[in-house]
């Protein structure tokens, strides 16, 4: 069974997690062009690397970052937002 560490939970199974996409600065939307904001909300990078995501832990309604390298598919650590960027 695949766990996946919750900063406030504990090792929990995955199948109590949803991915929140990657972690990423987002633009003044009254400030960018459409064409700007179109690349923010559809474009992703999907080069394999360590990225920085949100994930959301449903029993207990807990949002927080977790580092994973997407190349081994593994967690290198996970952090309340806010708490350790």
């Amino acid at each position: 069974m695949k766990l996946l560490r919750c900063p406030v939970n504990g090792l929990r199974p995955i199948s109590e997690f949803v991915w929140g996409g990657e972690v990423r600065d987002m633009p003044d939307p009254d400030a960018v062009s459409d064409a700007e904001w179109a690349h923010y909300v559809f474009d992703r990078s999907g080069v394999p690397a360590v990225k920085r995501e949100w994930w959301y832990h449903v029993p207990s309604g807990v949002w927080f970052i977790a580092e994973r390298d997407t190349v081994a598919d593994r967690v290198l650590r996970t952090y309340p937002y806010g708490g350790d960027a």
